[in-house]
């Protein structure tokens, strides 16, 4: 997805995080994979209007920089930290281009990766992440299931979204998200399709270690847990952790 494609639905992608699955599955499993962040150095990168850069900050990061490339996101960002300063630093970069900015503990890409158009942007953004990561450090994130079976794309309204896409669903194919937010209003936007195969063989060459599929994970304070079968019985998104 370009940096306008973005601006456009900013405000309604905000809004987003107000459903269900948001909060309960894609923060709760973000914040289990993350573990201890007291002192740490953290990278943010897809960071969008900062929800989870100021969520792990708040939990006692010593520093936290957010990266996205869209302006009208990093606008909604400052926004906030202008609002309620508790330490968030943005920039507005693409990951693909971003080169070294800091040795970091720990890099978070929420919903990073399925941006890659080609395998070689794939690579590109893990070489991005690797080149950023302290040795010792990890990388953990969430994103599009690529062993979401396609049969099951539109079977998630309920849940606040459905997927769309190509019949054979081939390596760079769109995944179109369509979000149908509290409010009633209706937005998409494209992610794109590549095998498990290619992401592990990705992170291997890109030079991961320990590269695991992780979750997705349900709050364990969540009564209504049949409420969510279907989101687990084939899961639209999926948790993913690394090491260098």
């Amino acid at each position: 997805m370009n940096e306008n494609s973005y601006d456009a639905i900013a405000e309604q992608y905000k809004n987003s995080k107000e459903l269900g699955f948001r909060k309960c599955i894609e923060e709760y499993t973000l914040l289990k994979l993350i573990g201890d962040v007291s002192s740490k150095k953290i990278l943010d990168l897809a960071c969008g209007e900062g929800i989870y850069t100021r969520k792990i900050k708040a939990l006692g990061a010593a520093k936290i920089l957010g990266v996205d490339l869209s302006s009208e996101m990093i606008k909604l960002a400052e926004a906030e930290e202008l609002k309620k300063p508790i330490g968030c630093e943005y920039l507005v970069h693409d990951a693909l281009a971003l080169g070294k900015v800091d040795d970091f503990d720990i890099v978070m890409c929420m919903y990073l990766f399925n941006y890659a158009q080609t395998k070689e942007a794939l690579l590109q953004m893990c070489k991005t992440v690797f080149l950023n990561l302290k040795y010792g450090g990890k990388l953990v994130g969430f994103n599009d299931n690529p062993m979401n079976k396609l049969e099951n794309y539109a079977t998630y309204k309920e849940y606040g979204f459905i997927k769309e896409s190509t019949e054979t669903r081939n390596e760079g194919d769109f995944v179109r998200y369509v979000i149908f937010n509290p409010d009633g209003t209706k937005f998409s936007f494209n992610n794109y399709y590549h095998s498990p195969q290619t992401y592990e063989a990705c992170f291997r060459e890109a030079g991961f270690t320990n590269f695991r599929w992780e979750g997705p994970f349900l709050d364990a304070k969540v009564s209504d847990t049949e409420y969510w079968d279907t989101f687990f019985i084939d899961p639209p998104l999926i948790g993913f952790s690394a090491e260098k």
